[in-house]
């Protein structure tokens, strides 16, 4: 049984990681480029959000019985094979488990670029995990 306490504590998190990058969605990239500050508070926040997500993830695979994930993205696709997630909304998120690797491990080849269009488009990918998560629990 999905520990429904669990999911919604991460979840909150995510809400609150969402609210944080809010502020930065608007910023242009000279700005972004220029201010470590702001660069550290993307990235982490990014990484936490991201995190959040695969958490939920493991849970509901764990839950449901699918087939073991053999990477951190694998969760969210094995969602979509189960009709959790749709199919397009899992390989997204897949690939933002990438993203999150190089967040973590690899800053060197960080693109700011990217780093503004993850913040600017595709973290709607995180809610909308967030609301079919909801729907399931």
């Amino acid at each position: 049984m999905v520990d429904r306490d669990l999911v919604l504590r991460k979840l909150a998190d995510l809400d609150t990681y969402l609210g944080q990058l809010a502020p930065y969605r608007e910023i242009d990239l000279d700005r972004y480029r220029r201010d470590w500050t702001t660069q550290r508070i993307v990235e982490r926040t990014l990484h936490l959000a991201i995190e959040a997500c695969m958490d939920v993830a493991d849970h509901v695979v764990a839950d449901r019985r699918l087939r073991v994930p053999e990477t951190g993205g694998a969760a969210f696709e094995i969602l979509g094979e189960a009709d959790i997630l749709p199919d397009e909304l899992g390989r997204s998120l897949a690939r933002m488990v990438g993203f999150r690797n190089i967040l973590v491990h690899d800053y060197a080849r960080l693109d700011p670029e990217i780093v503004l269009r993850v913040v600017r488009t595709d973290v709607q990918d995180l809610e909308r995990f967030r609301q079919a998560v909801l729907s399931i629990i």
